[in-house]
């Protein structure tokens, strides 16, 4: 796969910013070719010709159609990353949830 543009959102960025950190240091760690980027609610209209995939926080799961009909026009999958990711600031699982959907959507 060529490089994955994982986008994370939530209200104002910084517990997506955290999440983010933790999974570029195990995308590095797992040598993936990776970008990874958290953005506040306001920017992510401004990212989405760049992502393949954009995760947003759980606290954000009732405007989930909201976000998918902004990603619609690029044909972009949006997922609500699961609570027990977003809690543990897991990265690693981030990753891989990540890239599972991203291989599962552009099949």
């Amino acid at each position: 796969m060529a490089q994955a543009h994982i986008y994370l959102c939530c209200g104002g960025g910084l517990s997506s910013g955290f999440l983010a950190q933790k999974a570029r240091a195990a995308a590095k760690k797992g040598k993936i070719d990776a970008t990874i980027e958290a953005k506040s609610e306001s920017e992510v209209t401004q990212y989405l010709p760049k992502m393949d995939i954009l995760c947003i926080g759980p606290h954000y799961e009732f405007r989930l159609n909201a976000f998918k009909d902004m990603a619609a026009p690029y044909n972009i999958p949006v997922i609500v990353i699961p609570e027990e990711i977003y809690s543990m600031l897991d990265g690693k699982a981030l990753l891989e949830l990540a890239l599972l959907e991203i291989e599962e959507f552009y099949k």
